[in-house]
């Protein structure tokens, strides 16, 4: 028999690199070197590879905390000179003949991964346009319709999926991006009590959500007394018997133990991540359908500093550790419309 041919074109992480670059137009990228390197490099724009493909020029992208995972070379699939980035928005530069929905000039947000050159760069190929490429309103500007790829969508379905209840008590692992939002929809979905753990290098962002959400209480893991766990916190705090519903936003790559910090370094990890352990003892009736990856938060909260591409290297390094006061960024290139009402002024590092 013979085999049906693959509908889409993948393992395009690099389009110089994988002979589908435009010989003559140049863009900047930045691209993946190495564990915990990042450089912006100057390399090929994208071309249509297949029917469906979209090419979209960037106005907006931005970090996840998913892609310090990139960073951190926890996915071994990458190799040098990847082009990074899941979530981005632009304005539609050309479209392949089976594309239907769209149409050149149509600004329109995405997001996805996997086998694909990603949207910090200047262009990016969107394949299955028609699908993977979502219109955003004319009168939606870039610095909020970007994080309609993820934010809500994260945090949104991290509260309604484990459940929360008009009542529950909700403990919430990390308080990035995501975790922040996940704790006010869980507000908003009629929580009693939410309780939010973080430490260490983002310890700080625990009073600035409580500054937000008033009646937020918090566990700063790094600050507990002596013999004193974020389990057996959370018992004592909700009568012994732990909270109602448990989600993860911390991302779960990270270790809080030396041994399991060794076990990564050498790549023999065999254990999941303390955080899911804290949880499974923690929670009155655990929900694996909690585990939730960490996202990105929405800009109107007003903590969205802009930065340009050209910064990317730097960027990376200051989300990568936490850096005060670094929370979601919108980050320009040179096709970004001027910037919306209220928006914060750029960022120059």
């Amino acid at each position: 028999m013979t085999p049906i041919p693959p509908s889409i074109t993948t393992g395009i992480s690099n389009y110089e690199e994988a002979g589908y670059g435009d010989p003559v137009h140049r863009m900047k990228a930045l691209t993946w070197q190495a564990p915990n390197k990042v450089n912006l490099l100057e390399t090929a724009r994208p071309t249509i590879v297949d029917d469906g493909d979209v090419i979209v020029k960037i106005t907006g992208s931005t970090i996840c905390g998913s892609d310090l995972h990139l960073l951190h070379s926890a996915i071994p699939e990458l190799h040098k000179n990847d082009i990074l980035g899941h979530e981005f928005c632009g304005i539609v530069e050309k479209i392949g003949p089976g594309v239907k929905n769209r149409r050149i000039g149509m600004f329109g947000y995405s997001h996805f991964t996997g086998g694909f050159a990603g949207g910090q760069a200047e262009f990016v190929r969107v394949p299955y346009g028609d699908v993977n490429l979502l219109p955003l309103p004319e009168d939606v500007p870039d610095e909020v319709g970007l994080y309609l790829s993820d934010v809500l969508c994260t945090s949104w379905n991290a509260v309604v999926d484990t459940g929360v209840q008009p009542g529950d008590t909700v403990a919430v692992w990390g308080g990035g991006p995501v975790g922040q939002m996940a704790v006010e929809f869980a507000v908003v979905n009629g929580a009693k009590r939410v309780i939010l753990i973080d430490g260490g290098q983002g310890r700080w962002r625990l009073d600035f959500v409580k500054s937000k959400v008033p009646q937020l209480e918090t566990i700063d893991y790094t600050s507990l007394p002596k013999g004193e766990t974020v389990v057996s916190t959370l018992k004592k705090m909700c009568d012994g018997r732990g909270p109602d519903v448990a989600i993860e936003c911390a991302a779960g790559e990270y270790s809080k133990t030396l041994g399991h910090t060794l076990q990564r370094a050498v790549g023999l990890e065999n254990d999941t991540p303390e955080l899911v352990n804290e949880m499974i003892e923690s929670c009155n009736g655990f929900n694996i359908g909690s585990l939730m990856e960490t996202g990105i938060r929405l800009i109107g909260n007003g903590q969205a500093p802009i930065h340009k591409l050209e910064d990317m290297e730097k960027v990376y390094d200051m989300f990568n550790h936490r850096a005060d006061g670094m929370q979601k960024i919108f980050v320009e290139t040179k096709y970004s419309s001027l910037p919306a009402p209220g928006t914060p002024t750029l960022t120059a590092l």
